[in-house]
């Protein structure tokens, strides 16, 4: 027999969120279909008439469900608390009376695991050392320059704001009505949502339950009043407004009614379904996530035990060949018996690890390129701690040259072609244009995957890279040495809040959920700390003042310019990328004093749209004219269209600059077998 629940006005509940669900002893029957059960209004008392009709004309009185007594519960709570916090018995005992022998004992069971869990939780937040205000929020200039915006605008054009409020109030009066004709129905009395289609309303209670329709109705009304008064702000620039504009989204999201417990009708049927079971397991996730990062609560996006690198993610066959303090230098083993003359560097970012490019065989370039004939060699950077504090781009420039050497050394071939991705790919390109000043040529080529080189146009990271910001985050490096992992990691998942915090929030700590088993998300949690000099240098130097691609970057004796990169080129860009914009991207390549420049647009965003094997024939990707003077839209309007990865298409590119077929080069003993020992290391 299917249970009912109030919270659909008395439908059945599937497996989906309405499950069928067999009756327990000691529980109440569901009420029969024929019997209909009179709600009164909020404040009215029942009728009696109501009453006695419905006992009439329903089947046998069904027992009444297991209530605590107040007399019962006044003296548990007169009982003194049994050391080391824990539940009264009198309290577990007196709520569980009247229950099931299974029933009780799984509530005192709860009643136990909550007291240890919340002892644990507070153990945990306790730890956290005090938050620096520099890197929580803008500073109060910004928010002062929005209370002048408004205040000007209300001297100004009083009638806006006005028509602002006027707006807002028949909104909210027309949900009220519409939540009140739906009570009087019993059903949907209104006509589907005019709003973009939301995942997070995917429950249809949203729609045919007054309570949650007029919850989502209000919500979006809200968020439309917000979004509106910041457009009608008047502030002193577009990065001003930009940066409100992202204050006031994250608010929006924040506050959406599906991330609180009385608000959403998923977290509440599962609750029910399991009897609250999921809402402790909630719990146990919550605390784990706390003490796993030091008293700050960041949620878990996979399951961290379901994945061990070099076993089942990083695992493609090699040796370190050579290390040093900041960095281990793989030679992968040949997957054919001839190579390419030429060897291929890929120099990732340090940001995150480099294994995103060999979660497993099926869609890891490094894999791929050894079976393309290809001597590959790839670095595993080093993840810094406060000793690292005086490391600066200098030092990184310098890695990426000493391994440049040692794969000279091991091959015997004078040049070789590099890759570059995200900051792995800006760094060589100022490496690139040392090079050039030096007269040196033992690059032979150069790839950039989502590489930018010109900030001209901040991006979605306009909020971070303003001074109040960077200067917070100077204050957090001085103090520590390095910008902590964590800290980096929350400043990329707020750039897509609901997919990155508060979706995983509410299947892990509403829901009960387990985290995912999913690589690229235990991927994306193992990042890395950042070097303090390092970080402020590309912070203030490159993002803020644009240096490489205006005045030029003073490294090393020399002034780099972006011109100075003239060796061949291509440049892969994604068509959705948020961190590295395509645009961006284009425009920085455009800069670059290569003749030989190609560019191509893969679908999908930062990761996805790299890590896009042919096989799984997912992804399209666009190639345009080697015509770089005009903008970005021209050239994408000029691009065909190609199905399926780029890979296939990069490689032959790559095939006609690494020379001649060779005997293949087996990497022999090294230092240890690959993923490496730096791999390994976690950010605390």
């Amino acid at each position: 027999m299917a249970r009912r629940t109030e919270l659909d006005g008395g439908k059945d509940i599937s497996a989906s969120g309405k499950a069928e669900a067999s009756e327990k002893p000691g529980t109440r029957p569901a009420q029969r279909s024929g019997s209909k059960r009179t709600k009164p209004r909020s404040g009215d008392a029942a009728p009696a008439e109501s009453v006695q009709s419905a006992q009439s004309t329903a089947d046998p009185a069904p027992p009444a469900a297991p209530q605590v007594r107040l007399d019962q519960a006044a003296s548990a709570r007169s009982e003194p608390v049994a050391d080391a916090g824990r539940a009264p018995g009198a309290m577990a005992e007196a709520m569980a009376r009247g229950s099931s022998p299974l029933t009780a004992k799984k509530l005192a069971e709860n009643i136990e695991r909550i007291e240890a869990l919340g002892q644990r939780l507070m153990a945990a937040l306790s730890s956290r050392p005090l938050p620096n205000p520099g890197i929580e929020s803008p500073g109060p200039e910004l928010f002062m320059a929005a209370a002048n915006g408004w205040m000007k605008t209300l001297s100004e054009q009083p009638g806006r704001i006005l028509e602002n409020q006027v707006n807002y109030w028949g909104e909210t009066l027309k949900n009220y009505a519409n939540a009140q004709m739906m009570l009087a129905r019993r059903q949907a009395g209104i006509p589907e949502d005019e709003a973009p289609a939301d995942k997070r309303f995917a429950n249809p209670l949203w729609q045919s339950h007054p309570y949650f329709n007029f919850v989502k109705r209000q919500y979006l009304t809200n968020a439309k009043a917000l979004k509106d008064a910041t457009q009608n702000l008047q502030l002193p620039d577009d990065t001003a407004r930009r940066r409100i504009t992202w204050l006031t989204n994250q608010i929006v999201d924040m506050m959406a009614p599906t991330n609180f417990l009385a608000t959403n009708p998923d977290a509440l049927e599962r609750a029910i379904e399991t009897e609250g079971e999921s809402l402790v397991k909630g719990l146990e996730n919550l605390v784990r996530d706390v003490e796993m990062n030091g008293g700050d609560i960041v949620v878990s996006l996979a399951d961290r035990d379901a994945f061990s690198v070099g076993e089942n993610v990083g695992t493609s066959e090699g040796m370190v060949v050579h290390r040093t303090p900041l960095y281990e230098l793989i030679q992968y083993k040949p997957a054919t018996d001839q190579v390419h003359q030429m060897p291929l560097l890929i120099f990732p970012p340090w940001i995150n690890k480099f294994y995103i490019l060999d979660l497993k065989p099926q869609n890891s370039l490094i894999k791929w390129l050894t079976e393309q004939g290809h001597t590959l060699f790839v670095v595993s950077w080093k993840n810094p701690d406060a000793s690292y504090a005086d490391v600066g781009l200098e030092d990184y420039v310098s890695a990426y040259l000493d391994a440049m050497d040692k794969v000279r050394d091991l091959t015997g071939q004078p040049r070789l072609n590099a890759v570059g991705y995200c900051i792995g790919g800006t760094v060589l390109s100022l490496t690139l244009a040392l090079l050039k000043q030096r007269n040196d040529d033992r690059v032979n080529s150069a790839t950039l995957f989502t590489t930018l080189t010109d900030f001209s146009d901040q991006g979605e990271f306009v909020s971070f890279l303003q001074d109040d910001i960077v200067s917070g985050i100077s204050d957090e490096v001085s103090r520590h040495g390095m910008l902590r992992a964590r800290l980096m990691s929350r400043t990329m998942s707020f750039l897509r809040p609901n997919d990155l915090v508060w979706g995983p929030a509410i299947r892990s700590y509403m829901m009960g959920e387990t985290p995912p088993a999913f690589d690229l998300l235990f991927w994306n949690g193992d990042s890395t700390n950042l070097p303090g000099k390092m970080t402020m240098q590309y912070l203030r130097r490159l993002c803020q003042q644009n240096a490489f691609a205006k005045g030029g970057f003073e490294m090393m004796g020399h002034k780099l310019h972006i011109s100075d990169v003239t060796v061949p080129l291509c440049a892969i860009t994604c068509e959705t990328d948020h961190i590295a914009p395509w645009k961006d991207s284009w425009r920085g390549v455009a800069l670059m004093g290569s003749a030989d420049k190609t560019f191509i647009l893969s679908e999908s965003g930062h990761i996805a749209g790299i890590v896009n094997p042919p096989s799984k024939k997912k992804y399209g990707h666009y190639m345009g004219s080697r015509d770089f003077s005009k903008d970005h839209q021209a050239w994408r309007e000029s691009s065909s269209f190609a199905e399926g990865s780029w890979w296939p298409r990069w490689g032959e590119w790559l095939a006609e600059r690494a020379g001649p077929m060779v005997p293949a080069r087996d990497p022999g003993q090294g230092l240890a077998p690959a993923p490496g020992t730096y791999v390994h290391e976690r950010a605390a």
